[in-house]
């Protein structure tokens, strides 16, 4: 259902205001070909309304003749940043860039936050941005579970559909993703509400079996039949099953590039406001999946690059894969059991809807 602009821009006010925008600060606006206009429209109204000094820059798009599909995350590494200077030190003299446009897994990206801009990306549906509003009870409930990921050295995932992973950690930073921007040089994403890290460099082992309902990003699909894949010494090195399996074969293969196969974050989502069954409200062009990959108690992991952690490793193809109804354990201790968060509030969800069924 579309919204408002008076929601979106009290939205957007939200989000600014959890984000410590200030009055006289510079925003810039970064917008691409499929920026959504109301989108654009309120976040320019509400940061002016702020009291911020708010520009635009408009960047024409890249990687046609490379993607196999028009989503942003389907070819990684250029941007319309690459080798333009200007745009970049347009950037850096902001003090938060809201980027409508996707600069994920860029070495421009990472060069602008070191400056201490901030940097929020926000490109899904002006109905998803106001239904997944951060607050401060997210960021809480999220940095508790990203000092847990910061102690462990270990995460072992498993699932009653098969699923027996070992990771190995401690080599990457855990990364905590709330929605908002409130420190100098953070880099967050509006809807999130999730807790990641990378494993160890070939520090992963083990058996995955991705279930039916599982879900495939960027190809926004639900499985239908199981697919298993076998992971060594950080890589992986078999998927089998049905016609899902051989999608995803297919499409890691046309990159040619065998990091596109090595084990990226790991993590689980956090957001009770994202819902598992949203990806099929929408036809494929519409979102990239961000209530897939933030929905409350899944296990997120994915296939690529970890340059974003600070790593080494860079591909144009990344993959990220939410499952559902895995136990997720740090260090022998579970976080998560056959999908519901152990904590707090993912025990007293967990708890209300077993009494609604």
């Amino acid at each position: 259902m579309s919204v408002s602009d008076i929601d979106l821009i009290r939205a957007w006010k939200q989000v600014l205001t959890l984000s410590r925008l200030k009055q006289g600060q510079t925003v810039t606006v970064l917008t691409g070909a499929d920026t959504h206009p109301q989108t654009l429209r309120c976040a320019v109204i509400a940061a002016s309304d702020l009291g911020a000094r708010v520009n635009r820059l408009d960047l024409p798009p890249v990687n046609a003749e490379k993607a196999l599909s028009r989503d942003a995350l389907s070819y990684l590494g250029t941007t319309p940043l690459t080798g333009n200077p200007a745009a970049i030190a347009a950037l850096k003299a902001s003090d938060l860039v809201l980027d409508l446009m996707t600069l994920l897994f860029s070495p421009e990206q990472h060069e602008i936050l070191q400056t201490g801009t901030k940097i929020l990306l926000a490109v899904e549906p002006p109905e998803v941005l106001c239904r997944i509003v951060p607050t401060e009870a997210d960021r809480t409930r999220v940095l508790r579970a990203t000092d847990r990921i910061r102690q462990a050295r270990e995460m072992r995932i498993s699932s009653k559909a098969g699923t027996e992973l070992r990771c190995t950690m401690g080599e990457f930073p855990a990364i905590a993703e709330y929605g908002f921007v409130d420190e100098p040089g953070r880099w967050d994403h509006w809807p999130s509400g999730f807790a990641l890290t990378w494993p160890n460099e070939g520090g992963t082992e083990g058996r995955i079996v991705l279930d039916r309902g599982d879900i495939l990003l960027p190809m926004k699909c639900y499985i239908t039949d199981p697919i298993e894949i076998i992971v060594r010494e950080g890589y992986a090195r078999s998927i089998t099953g049905g016609l899902h399996a051989d999608l995803l074969s297919e499409y890691m293969a046309s990159f040619n590039d065998p990091e596109a196969y090595a084990m990226s974050h790991i993590g689980w989502g956090l957001q009770p406001r994202a819902h598992w069954s949203t990806l099929a409200q929408y036809n494929r062009e519409a979102t990239i999946g961000m209530d897939g990959r933030a929905f409350e108690g899944n296990f997120l992991f994915s296939l690529g690059p970890n340059n974003e952690a600070g790593g080494s490793r860079t591909t144009a193809c990344h993959i990220d894969i939410p499952m559902r109804r895995c136990t997720v354990k740090l260090d022998g201790e579970p976080v998560v059991v056959d999908g519901v968060v152990q904590d707090t509030e993912g025990l007293a969800r967990g708890k209300m809807l077993k009494e609604a069924i």
